[in-house]
């Protein structure tokens, strides 16, 4: 089950960029996705191989970063932003890229985030947006 869901995101991710370098229209998450993509050339390459895309496994333990994860964090932030969830989320976010640009400013901010959902897995328990937010408050 996994290893399709897996698959289903990973051909979604190839969808948006195909149409995009095709000049087809996109979609409002399509948008996005390909808006991630443009962002992350060292990706570009990978995405053109759609075979080995999805069939690439990305164990930390050897040194491999995952590509669909790290687009995923970027979408993911953006979506907090632009939510404004949890609460002072945009703010912390205005003030970090006045300093350090946008693209930073998620990379910076995906080091919290990633910690907040490990700390929650680990516990069993849902992310603890205090937590979340107190760690944010410290990049800046």
């Amino acid at each position: 089950m996994i290893s399709a869901q897996r698959e289903n995101l990973r051909r979604y991710y190839l969808t948006c960029w195909q149409k995009q370098q095709a000049g087809q229209a996109l979609e409002g998450l399509e948008k996005q996705v390909a808006a991630v993509i443009l962002e992350h050339p060292e990706y570009h390459a990978l995405l053109t191989e759609s075979e080995r895309a999805l069939q690439q496994d990305y164990a930390p333990e050897h040194g491999a970063s995952n590509p669909f994860l790290h687009m995923g964090l970027h979408l993911g932030l953006r979506e907090q932003v632009a939510t404004n969830r949890p609460v002072g989320i945009r703010d912390i976010y205005d003030n970090l890229a006045e300093r350090y640009g946008p693209h930073d400013t998620e990379h910076l901010m995906m080091e919290c985030l990633v910690a907040n959902l490990w700390q929650a897995q680990q516990q069993q328990q849902p992310p603890d947006e205090t937590t979340y937010l107190n760690c944010l408050v410290k990049l800046g």
